[in-house]
């Protein structure tokens, strides 16, 4: 299961884990994603953490507060959707990346 991996150089491989790691948060930080939803009548903005940087309601839907509510809820899914995705992607790049891991 392990042949093949020497474990004399673990500590450079935790490092390099590490590295990995703190770069993915970084890069995932300083993403951006948007979702709309109604046609654009609402817009929502997340960073790569999921956390919602803007939310834009166009002004048709301030008397209807049913329709509003669900416009929001179905963008906010959508970008934090989209926020997961990525991370996911991003994780199996930087997994990928670690070569020499062969369990």
């Amino acid at each position: 299961m392990f042949e093949g991996l020497d474990f004399s150089k673990m500590g450079a491989m935790l490092e390099e884990v590490q590295k990995k790691a703190k770069e993915f948060e970084d890069e995932s930080s300083a993403r951006e994603f948007g979702a709309k939803s109604g046609g654009g009548l609402v817009s929502v903005k997340a960073n790569g953490k999921g956390e919602i940087l803007d939310i834009s309601i166009d002004d048709s839907l301030l008397e209807d507060k049913e329709s509003l509510q669900i416009l929001l809820i179905s963008a906010i899914n959508d970008v934090i959707k989209m926020t997961e995705d990525d991370k996911k992607a991003m994780a199996g790049r930087m997994l990928g990346g670690l070569g020499g891991l062969k369990l």
